[in-house]
């Protein structure tokens, strides 16, 4: 396994591959890895000939008061864990390296950039775009696995993707979870042993929204209620959202007969936990 560190180095590598006629598979990560990131490794290895893993921790999708300086760093870890799922290449860049002195070029995908996450966090899917993009640039890969965890920023991307004609196929992996059904998350190392306890709760409250529909209910206000009863049974949590949503526009729907995104967010301690579910339409 190669690990890169310059854009220019990665660049050559691309061309090297598409010279070759094998086709590339990008991973974007900030690294920190778990066993949810790996299952996207092997999500890419069965997708294309390359698998690419970059590790970048990106400073513009962090807000002034959130958590970019404490953010773990475990780049030799991360690459250990790499090799032995068989990636090709880890691309480790430098904030230098991506963000050059005088850059000012941002991608902002209008609309849905300011749903759901984007509405509590102000700016943030503005740095997921512009360094999705920029990575699009520079692996050039064929396809690119993100996780279901990470449903509004799937949405986000899948919009810019399609409105600026990339030609690179998203494809989106399941959540993995613990086997209490906490979503594995690189943020859960934050957590005291009474958060992560409390935690649960969001999970919880996707169930009892997946348990209402299989009877047949589908008034998104109802759905949403039941979610938030069961938020308000750990006083702990603080409920940052809690929506029923269209998948692709991020949009609020009276019903979920066309199927609905459940989305929740909320913190416990100083830790910003975020887990999703989705229905099938009926």
């Amino acid at each position: 396994m190669r690990v890169i560190r310059e854009i220019a180095d990665m660049q050559a590598a691309s061309r090297s591959a598409k010279t070759k006629g094998l086709t590339i598979a990008l991973v974007p990560t900030m690294g920190a890895l778990h066993a949810g990131h790996l299952s996207l490794v092997r999500q890419a290895r069965t997708e294309a000939d390359t698998v690419v893993v970059s590790i970048f921790v990106n400073p513009l999708q962090f807000g002034p008061s959130e958590d970019f300086g404490k953010y773990p760093r475990t780049l030799e870890a991360d690459c250990a864990l790499l090799a032995a799922e068989g990636a090709d290449i880890v691309f480790a860049p430098s904030t230098e390296q991506m963000y050059p002195p005088g850059a000012t070029t941002v991608v902002f995908v209008e609309g849905l950039s300011e749903r759901l996450d984007g509405r509590s966090r102000p700016g943030h899917f503005r740095g997921v775009s512009t360094v999705v993009s920029k990575l699009f640039h520079i692996v050039s890969p064929d396809c690119a696995i993100f996780g279901q965890k990470d449903a509004a920023q799937v949405a986000v991307l899948r919009r810019m993707v399609r409105d600026l004609n990339m030609p690179v196929s998203l494809i989106v992996a399941p959540i993995v979870r613990e086997a209490d059904g906490l979503a594995m998350s690189s943020r859960n190392a934050y957590l005291s042993a009474d958060e992560r306890r409390q935690a649960l709760v969001l999970h919880r409250a996707l169930e009892r929204v997946r348990s209402l529909a299989a009877t047949g209910e589908s008034s998104t206000a109802k759905l949403r209620q039941a979610a938030l009863d069961e938020i308000a049974t750990e006083p702990a949590a603080q409920l940052d959202y809690c929506e029923i949503v269209d998948p692709d526009t991020l949009e609020g729907c009276e019903d979920v007969k066309s199927g609905a995104l459940v989305a929740v967010a909320a913190s416990f301690g100083s830790t910003r936990l975020i887990d999703n579910l989705l229905l099938a339409a009926t």
